[in-house]
């Protein structure tokens, strides 16, 4: 069934059988593992509704006006089980958003909803309850989360407009159980986190944002391969909200608009990195994080694993960036140039040969350059949009045990195209292809020199505030592949109850397949406020 729906995936997008993955440390995917594209859940910072997996943003007008979507747009209920509010404040530029940047709008840093004669500031946020069990073996419970986001936000007199949150996170199966060893515990258990906090002001002719924040330059949808900015939050793998998911950087951000001109120049003096959570301590009995992202390795050797390294903070670990777009008769059109520490962690490797031979791993990051764009059209019936990236200076685990530290440098090309439409008022339709390509393709890393997967939606409204959607994400160069059904019921407003499933297959050293023996099923409660 799986391969079948793989297959109208590919005939809808391309007319042709399509996409597989990628690999490597990039978006979704693991040091030296075929990965595809990272599909996360919603592009949205303030947290008024609930988060969308695919949230297909409307296309502008040359005026900058937002052109109706086709019919049955499903991202326009509050309730919709993945939909996001359209009127939520978005992260790439600040402000009411069609899921990219509106290069005509110069209130892209300026909440308009808030008065310009006084001080004044607005509570918002949600609270969240989530339940779930891993059935696979070993069955365990493996979250019992209790979620509170809060923030803030208002002016300081005139032209200056300000923002504050925080989010805290408990998880209480690792008090109620003794599945989970301590390191896992102490990393999980609880969570503080500061979240949006920053400035918005004008001077010089530019718009200022400085602080805490969300900077979204990839316009696909839910999909990080343009979004080069943004770090993440990886211990539930790619399976929380997209607003849980991503993580804020601290950043100096100056936009200029001219007509439907808009370039974005950033510096992010303190990066935010990947969260990947704990391994396991293959010396001792119990369980490590169930999503931490275990690098392939020579077969033969046992394995141990450093804590993460992360770079020193100074000028040269900085990151900086410049983007421009273009609106042209509808035609949405950015490039852009990134230099960064890789958010993204690179699992360096150690042979330690006395008294028995074993590898060490260290997860560490490396400094990158990647040049790319997008586009995007609402073209009526469908909306398309396309990226491409080209990435330099990553490396790629390999199984030679030949290497000495274990990684070799692939710089890669990695490019998407996306297809939303709505065949019935109650019925979206999402597909998507993409694909990676390895220069100077090492034969010793598991990836094939040109990888590609296919991701199918399916969204369907009911009677009642009732909502169903699947999601399938597959890989085109083996059998590995990810399956989310889900089922959410908008009972009171403002509140949203969902059930689901998450199942994952293919080979232990594929994306999806390492995760074989983490399928769970889980239920959420939410409510916003």
């Amino acid at each position: 069934m799986i391969s079948r729906l793989a297959g109208v995936v590919g005939m809808v997008a391309l007319g042709a059988p399509v996409l597989a993955g990628a690999s490597g440390t990039d978006a979704l995917s693991m040091p030296g593992k075929p990965a595809p594209f990272l599909l996360a859940a919603g592009d949205m910072d303030l947290p008024l509704s609930r988060d969308t997996l695919f949230d297909v943003p409307p296309a502008a007008d040359k005026d900058g006006k937002t052109i109706s979507k086709p019919t049955g747009d499903m991202s326009e209920s509050k309730d919709a089980l993945f939909g996001v509010d359209s009127k939520t404040e978005q992260g790439n530029g600040g402000a009411s958003k069609t899921g990219k940047d509106a290069p005509a709008s110069k209130a892209s840093l300026f909440d308009e909803g808030l008065g310009q004669d006084k001080a004044a500031s607005r509570w918002h946020g949600f609270f969240q309850n989530e339940l779930a069990y891993t059935y696979a073996d070993p069955a365990h419970w493996s979250k019992v989360m209790g979620r509170l986001e809060l923030g803030t936000e208002g002016r300081l007199g005139q032209g200056i407009h300000w923002k504050a949150s925080g989010r805290l996170d408990y998880n209480a199966v690792y008090d109620l159980t003794q599945f989970y060893q301590d390191s896992v515990r102490d990393d999980q258990r609880l969570g503080l986190q500061l979240r949006e906090t920053y400035l918005d002001f004008s001077g010089g002719g530019l718009d200022w944002r400085v602080g805490r924040q969300q900077i979204v330059w990839g316009e696909m949808v839910g999909v990080f391969v343009a979004d080069v900015v943004s770090a993440r939050d990886l211990r539930e793998f790619i399976l929380p909200d997209f607003q849980v998911l991503r993580i804020p950087q601290w950043a100096a951000r100056a936009e200029y608009f001219k007509h439907d001109f808009h370039a974005e120049l950033i510096w992010i003096p303190v990066p935010s990195y990947d969260r990947i959570g704990k391994p396991k301590d293959f010396s001792q009995p119990g369980s490590g994080a169930d999503f931490y992202p275990y690098p392939p390795t020579p077969p033969g050797y046992p394995v141990v694993f450093r804590d993460e390294v992360l770079p020193g903070n100074r000028l040269g670990n900085t990151n900086y960036g410049l983007r421009l777009s273009q609106l042209t008769n509808g035609w949405d059109v950015s490039g852009f140039y990134y230099s960064s520490m890789d958010s993204q962690a690179t699992f360096y490797r150690q042979l330690v040969a006395t008294p028995t031979p074993y590898f060490v791993f260290t997860p560490s990051h490396d400094r990158i350059w990647q040049t790319g764009g997008t586009v995007a059209k609402d073209l009526g019936s469908f909306v398309l949009k396309a990226e491409a990236v080209y990435t330099s200076g990553r490396s790629y685990n390999t199984l030679s045990a030949a290497d000495i530290n274990g990684v070799v440098k692939q710089n890669t090309l990695d490019w998407i195209v996306g297809l939303d439409f709505n065949p019935t008022a109650q019925t979206r339709i999402n597909t998507q292809f993409y694909q990676r390509v390895y220069f100077n393709h090492d034969p010793n890393i598991i990836p094939d020199r040109i990888e590609n997967d296919v991701s199918l939606l399916v969204n369907h409204k009911f009677g009642h505030n009732w909502e169903a959607e699947a999601l399938l994400v597959h890989s085109l160069n083996r059998s590995d592949w990810m399956f989310r059904p889900k089922v959410g019921w908008g009972f009171e407003r403002n509140w949203h109850l969902a059930f689901g499933l998450d199942t994952f297959g293919g080979p232990p050293t594929g994306l999806f397949g390492q995760y074989s023996k983490q399928d769970r099923v889980y239920t959420e409660l939410r409510r916003d406020f």
